[in-house]
This record gives structure tokens, sequence and C-alpha cells, in this order.
């Protein structure tokens, strides 16, 4: 087990197990075969211990309070200091990573393990991965291209998301997150903080039941891609379509070269080695462009927070720009 805990931009704390799964960001690595309890990754992660709190906003005392409203604070790993994550109304439940994680656990009632946690955005989003006991394939009588499953618990301290549990794919080979909508198949479930997750564990368990679904719709409609054959052409079709070229004569010399390298480096990774045995299928059209759009990613201002979402398969954006870019292969590789 390796360990080098220091402050990141915007105070991004990461564990994971193995490697190169979740783009490399952590800075606690664990090996591949080390037990590593529920209370051991979120120590390592920086996960325990906030005390995520509710505090009174005060006011003047000549002011009139109209609705209650409240300060959510926590302890600061780094430096044992008192943060102000939000303020929230008086509907507002807090939640301890603690009982997110012993939420994820008992989910899965000892079928997983952890694979990695951490803290974005100073602390407003907290998530853990455990890996389950399922795996999709690809051509299981050929090549076998593997996508491993895991549970994603994830929940914010600011009132901005809910507590979820959701189901979420990844390319053995590439690492590449293929978290994306899928026609008739569930994969999350969630509950607002306005709740409590207390005996909602069956339901979720139930909901989660129906996402497993998930893992067997996608394997269905990736070995449909795999066994669609294209060309060259079509795939430059699909990636034309996805991201207009611009007006060459018009637009401005640096927004053209920009879309060139953009375009270079999509068949880059078209031709690359983690295409072997899928390229030329829809499924290898598929992984390129999905694999440009995680490993693609450039953190704003120094933080690693929108790489680390898109990676760990929970950013919404993300997740809708895999849903467009399945959209627009099937159109082509299936037509």
């Amino acid at each position: 087990m390796s360990h080098d805990l220091e402050m990141k931009d915007g105070q991004v704390a990461f564990a994971l197990r193995g490697a190169p799964a979740w783009h490399n960001l952590a800075n606690v690595t664990f090996e591949q075969d080390d037990v590593v309890s529920t209370g051991e990754m979120l120590k390592s992660a920086l996960l325990a211990d906030w005390n995520v709190r509710l505090e009174t906003v005060t006011v003047p005392d000549n002011y009139r309070v109209i609705k209650d409203n409240y300060l959510v604070v926590r302890t600061n790993p780094f430096d044992n200091g008192n943060d102000v994550l939000a303020v929230v109304g008086d509907r507002y439940n807090t939640l301890q990573n603690e009982d997110l994680f012993a939420f994820g656990d008992n989910l899965l009632d000892g079928s997983g393990y952890w694979e990695s946690a951490g803290s974005i955005r100073n602390g407003r989003t907290v998530f853990g991965s455990l890996k389950l006991n399922r795996e999709m394939v690809i051509d299981g009588q050929g090549i076998a291209d593997k996508s491993d499953l895991y549970l994603l618990v994830t929940t914010s301290h600011d009132g901005s998301s809910a507590v979820q549990a959701m189901t979420t794919p990844v390319r053995v080979v590439c690492q590449n997150t293929l978290n994306m909508a899928l026609r008739g198949a569930k994969q999350s479930f969630k509950i607002r903080h306005s709740s409590t997750v207390e005996g909602r564990v069956a339901e979720a368990r139930e909901t989660l039941g129906l996402a497993f679904a998930y893992a067997d719709r996608w394997e269905i409609e990736a070995n449909e891609l795999f066994n669609a054959n294209i060309t060259d052409q079509q795939f430059g079709q699909i990636v034309k379509a996805l991201y207009p070229e611009p007006d060459r004569v018009t637009s401005a010399k640096a927004s053209v070269t920009k879309y060139d390298d953009k375009v270079s480096d999509i068949f880059g990774l078209y031709n690359g080695v983690t295409q072997i045995g899928i390229r030329g299928t829809g499924w290898g059209a598929l992984n390129a462009l999905t694999e440009k759009l995680d490993y693609g990613r450039k953190g704003r201002k120094g933080s690693d927070d929108g790489i680390m979402a898109s990676a760990s398969g929970f950013d919404v954006q993300t997740n809708a720009e895999k849903g467009r870019i399945l959209s627009a292969v099937r159109e082509i590789a299936l037509a």
C-alpha cells in the first residue's frame, strides 16, 4: 500500500485499489489483492470523522427571520478547521460519510469490495465505488472484451445532489467509464436529503436488482455494436455528426486547428492499442469516442474535480454526452 497524503488543488482527496483505474488521481493506492475495510478506505481517502452538522445562521437583532436557515459545516481533514459547505433550509438532513459507505455496504451485503473513494468540490461532493461480482463480456467466444461492473455511491453536502447509488460499467482494457442511459434499463436509486437513508436499504436493493438488468441490456447492445462492421469512412461520418467541421474559410485559424487536433486524437485512439480486436466495429467506434471524452478532459484552473467526476461515472454532463455518442454510433453502425 502506497501513501502520499497532501493537500491538492481544491482539497481533492482520493484513494483507490490497483491501477490505472479512475485516471490515477489517487493520493493513496492499495495493491489489487489488499484487504481494504470500509473504515480503512474512508480514512485513506480522508473521508472519516467529518462530523457534518447544521449550525444556525445568526442574524443581527434588528433583522426579522422569515424562514430558518442553517449552515452545513464539516471538520476539514487537512487541518481540523471548520468549513461552511452551504446554507440550507430546515428540511435538510445531513448525512455522515460513514453512513453513505455503510449504505453501500448494506446494499451489497458483503458481495463486493471497495475499489475507490474520494471527495471533490472542496468536500461538497463525496463518493465511493464497490466492485461487483459481475462482468459483461463482448464476443464471449472470440475476443472476450470485458467490462467490470461497479456500484457507485455518492452524495453532496451542499444540497446540490441527492444520496445516489448507481451501477457503472468500466471497460477493463482501458479503464474507460461506459456510463450512459440505455433504453428500458434502470441503473440508479436516489434519496433526497429531506428524507433519510434509514429503512430505505430494502427499497434500494429492489431498485438495484432492476439495475442489474442494466448489465444484461448493456451486453446485448454492446454485442449488437460489435457485430456491426463499419468502414473508416463511416467512422469519419460519426465523428463529423458529433463534432461538425468548422468553415475553413470563415472560421478563425485557432478554432480550425483545435478541431483538427481533436479529430486527430480521436482517430489516434481508434487506431490505437485499446482497439485491438474491436476496430472496424460500432463497439470500437463507441469506445474510441468515449475514451477521448474520459481521457481528453482537462481540469479547470488546475483542479482535478471535473476529471475525477467524469472518470468515476457520476458527472451528469459527461454521461449525457456519452449518451449522445451512443446515439450517433447506433444511427450509422446499425443503419
